[in-house]
Formats: C-alpha cells, structure tokens, sequence
C-alpha cells in the first residue's frame, strides 16, 4: 500500500466553504422551488470590466497568429503587468518597489498556501483568530500545525483572538512566533487596522526576527484614510513581510485567475547552518520549479485595469458591492443585532441572535429564509457565534434578503 502524507489525515473532514456547499446542494435538491440567495463564499457577481475584457480579446487574437502567439511566459509574470503594478499600485502611494520582488500568480489563495514550501517546518506559526482557513490548513498540511485539540485550536499554533473585547484589534503574543498571518482589510470580519496598529506588528516583527505575511486582497474597498493600503506604508516592513494581492474581489478576476505577491529583496532567512539565505531568491526558485506562469490572456486582462478606463471601471464594481455591504449592516444594526465591517471591508461580521451557534443560525436561515451565509466558527474558535455575511451578491438579492432577514428575527 502506498504510505500518504499524514497530515492531510489530520484535517477535518472537508474544507469550510465546501461543507456550506453540500449543505446548500441538498437543500436545494430538497426544495427547488426555493429561491436561494447565496452571501457565504465570497465569489463576486459582476461581469469583468469592459477593459479586462477588450484586452483579454486582443490578447486572444493574439494566440490566433504565430508572429503574436505566446506560449510559455516567465514563470514571474510578464513585465507589462510588473510595471503597471510598480506605478499603480505602489508608486502613487509613495512606496518602492522593485520588478523583481513581484512574482504573479494565478490568485492570492495559491500563494498564500504555497509561500510554506520557502519556510522550515518547525517555524512556530500566529494566525489572527477567526482567520481565513487557508492560512492554517495549509500548515497542517506541512505539518507545523502540530495536533487538533477539542477547543478546535491546533496544539502548535499561536491563536490571536479578535472579538468584540478587543474590538477586532489583535493583541501581540505572548509566545514568540517565527511567522504571522495578518489580513487586512479582514475577511471575515471586515475590520480594518490603522497604520498606528500595523506599525506596532511591523516592530514587533523586526525585534523578534519573525516574518509577516500580510494578505491584502481586499485594500481596493478602503475608504478610511488613516487604513494602509499596503504594509509597505509602514517604515522598515519591507525587511519583515511579503504581501499578497489579488484582482479577484476588484475586477470580478475570481474565474480567470491572476493576482501576484511581494517578496522584498531585504527579506532574509537563516538555514539550519545559520547562514542568511534571500527569500526572494527561495521564492524564485519555487515558482521556477513548480509553477509555469499565469496566463498570457489574463495577465493582459489585468494589465488593463491599470489604465485609466480600467481604473474608473473598477471603482464603480467596488461602490456597488460597498452599497451593499452598507445595506447589509444597517440591516443588521436595525434588527437590533452587534455588527462590524462592511465600511472599508465587502464582508459584515455578525453577532448571532439568542445563543444560537454558528451552524445553528446557518440552519435556520437557510431552511427558513433561503439565505447562504458562513458560520463564524469555520474560521476558528474566536468565530463561534458570529456568522459573516458577503456583500458580494447583486443590489435586489441584497435588498430581499434584508427583508427576508427584518421578518425572520421579527
């Protein structure tokens, strides 16, 4: 028989999002007359903007030729999207970034997962707590997360509450990590950190010797002008953290697949005979090794979001989702419910009502309301009795869930 890697073994059953899944299929199959409004994983609903879309055509007539044909491309990505993300997205903030220290992909989820494979088994991993589940399964998977306990937490990963105590704000460890998750604007919770709150993990980080991994996908639906859009608004992070971005949530890019991350040149490691070793360089290896390259048709498409046109485009798919969002939270504020997010954040963060659990408030609103949402606990134990709600549907499903929500709690 063939030996498998036991840690897979060690995970729950299913993935979070894929638990919801079969819950809403044999509803579904149960009731298909049931109109269903689905506000729990959060895939987009709006088209690809129209410059996404007149580039990706081009580039597909490109493939059409062999004199414009592209096969393989630089497993780093193609310096026409590097540049468009060196001047757009960090140049206007004021912050320096280089060609090389970008490396795009095809979605923030797989380098978010993946950037593990750079880093010892044996490094001591914090995740804020709830958090998105990617961040820990994935180091389960690779075997830092040491045991599942029966409070849900894994024994060898540093939990970092964030609840209505603490308003959302993590506090710094006690036990030193070598890593730490950080994702902001926050999914689930949709909270924000100032830049005086990020600058305190950023120091932290470079007194302790210890790696953030800052997860940015959502810094598109920041309003709020004391909230960093990058952590390399903060001083000496570059010598500290890789940030992930994504074009998912902003362009509608979550089927075609294209996002990217920072590795800084200053970032360095130690290997076990204590030499430093370049991050960047352990990244670049990787990628050349197990990763070909996203696609030329959707690095054009994400190229285009960065012209003018682009960018108008985008900022109009943000305001409608944020209209919801905004329609999400008062909704709950009305009903007399606690919530947070769904300010700089498409994501509303929700107190469930009379005790009831967080699969036990998914039931119920499903089997009486017809409305998906994700119970809080899949994203930890910090979770357990909130449930999040994606503003990611369309601006009637958003309005008749509000209703549909006002005469349930009613």
């Amino acid at each position: 028989m063939i030996k498998v890697n036991d840690n897979f073994c060690k995970l729950p059953g299913s993935y979070l999002f894929s638990e919801v899944a079969r819950k809403v299929k044999a509803y579904a199959e149960a009731n298909p007359t049931a109109k269903i409004i689905k506000m729990g994983i959060g895939d987009v609903t709006r088209p690809l903007c129209q410059a996404a879309i007149a580039a990706m055509t081009e580039a597909v007539k490109d493939q059409a030729s062999a004199e414009t044909f592209h096969g393989y491309g630089p497993e780093t990505g193609y310096d026409f999207l590097r540049q468009a993300i060196v001047a757009g997205d960090y140049g206007k903030r004021g912050v320096k970034v280089e060609l090389d220290e970008i490396f795009v992909n095809d979605g923030a989820k797989s380098d978010t997962g993946n950037i593990g494979d750079i880093l010892s088994p044996d490094c001591k991993v914090a995740v804020t707590d709830p958090v998105y589940p990617v961040y820990v399964d994935t180091n389960v998977m690779a075997g830092r997360a040491g045991e599942l306990k029966g409070n849900g937490c894994w024994s060898n990963v540093i939990y970092l509450p964030c609840t209505v105590d603490n308003d959302f704000v993590p506090s710094l460890p006690k036990e030193t990590p070598d890593v730490i998750y950080l994702c902001y604007p926050n999914n689930p919770t949709g909270t924000t950190l100032t830049r005086d709150q990020l600058k305190v993990w950023v120091d932290y980080a470079r007194e302790n010797g210890a790696l953030i991994l800052f997860d940015s996908a959502y810094e598109a639906y920041i309003t709020d002008e004391d909230v960093p859009h990058s952590i390399y608004e903060i001083p000496g992070a570059k010598e500290v953290a890789i940030e992930f971005r994504s074009y998912s949530k902003t362009a509608g890019f979550t089927g075609v697949r294209c996002g990217y991350t920072v590795v800084p040149m200053a970032l360095q490691g130690v290997n076990s005979k204590g030499e430093k070793v370049s991050l960047n360089a352990l990244w670049r290896r990787r990628q050349t090794t197990k990763f070909n390259g996203s696609s030329y048709i959707a690095q054009r498409g994400a190229a285009a979001l960065y012209t003018s046109r682009g960018r108008e485009e985008i900022a109009e798919t943000v305001a409608y989702y944020m209209d919801n969002a905004r329609m999400l939270r008062e909704a709950m504020l009305s009903l007399g419910l606690k919530a947070v997010g769904g300010v700089n954040a498409p994501y509303v963060w929700v107190k469930t009502p009379d005790g009831l659990s967080s699969w036990e408030f998914f039931d119920l609103l499903l089997h009486k309301c017809s409305i998906v949402g994700t119970p809080g606990v899949g994203f930890g134990p910090s979770g357990e009795g909130y449930f999040r709600f994606s503003a990611f549907s369309s601006h009637e499903a958003t309005e008749e869930a509000s209703n549909r929500l006002a005469r349930f709690i009613k």
